[in-house]
């Protein structure tokens, strides 16, 4: 299966964004909740739904992979928006459901306040080191500032990675990390892999839009013969690097 690529000017996409964004508004007045006070947060989820309702014709959560089932495409864990985990385990137990769209009273309020006293500008404390680099290329599991230094500590020629995008053609035209090397979406994802011509034995660094997909891809990879796979924690949304369209 090819790249998929989708026209966000195009006048399907826009009527389809529309009616995504009524269903979230029908889905907080439901359950009472609210939407997350950062707003690129909302606007990344609704585009994913929408996106997945013309690809699949079903509100599949955008943050979860699809796979094809008996030749239909199936949502890991089953998530068609508002998917049950969220309904009855995460926003219960954590305040938010898991792309981080729903949220309830108490929680948006909290976020609010932490937002406020975020520094504006982005800072990291130091340098690695080499040795540092090298431990650090080799973690399961890399955070915001960790993986801004791995991609200055690259510049400088001190470590070596591929960094792989795993969301869809039309999140990449939104905005994507600088310095990501490849675009590998799920729902293309064996062919572009094999087209992404990656060397199997190399480092590399899969991110999504908060850490979900790529982490069940970092599951799948070592399967297809690939050896040293991180995953970039909470994803695009927590990332505080560079980025670029």
């Amino acid at each position: 299966m090819s790249m998929i690529k989708i026209d966000m000017k195009s006048p399907e996409f826009i009527d389809r964004m529309e009616k995504t964004v009524k269903f979230t508004d029908k889905v907080i007045k439901q359950f009472g909740w609210e939407y997350n006070p950062q707003q690129d947060v909302n606007e990344g989820v609704q585009m994913g739904l929408a996106r997945n309702k013309m690809m699949y014709n079903k509100l599949f959560c955008p943050c979860f992979m699809v796979e094809e089932v008996d030749g239909k495409p199936q949502s890991v864990d089953n998530r068609t928006c508002p998917c049950t985990p969220a309904i009855e385990k995460e926003i219960p137990e954590v305040g938010s459901c898991h792309c981080g769209i729903f949220c309830t009273p108490e929680f948006a309020a909290a976020k609010r306040a932490e937002l406020g006293m975020e520094e504006a500008v982005h800072t990291h404390s130091r340098g690695l080191t080499k040795e540092e680099c090298e431990v650090l290329v080799n973690q399961p599991e890399i955070d915001s500032d960790e993986m801004v230094s791995l991609l200055e500590a690259r510049e400088l020629g001190m470590v070596d990675f591929k960094l792989v995008d795993v969301r869809e053609h039309m999140e990449w035209e939104m905005g994507h990390i600088k310095g990501a090397d490849a675009l590998v979406p799920t729902s293309s994802f064996y062919q572009t892999l094999e087209e992404a011509k990656l060397d199997k034995n190399e480092n590399i660094i899969l991110y999504c839009h908060v850490g979900s997909r790529s982490a069940h891809v970092a599951r799948i990879m070592p399967e297809l013969g690939y050896t040293k796979l991180g995953n970039l924690t909470h994803g695009i949304v927590s990332y505080g690097g560079e980025k670029e369209n």
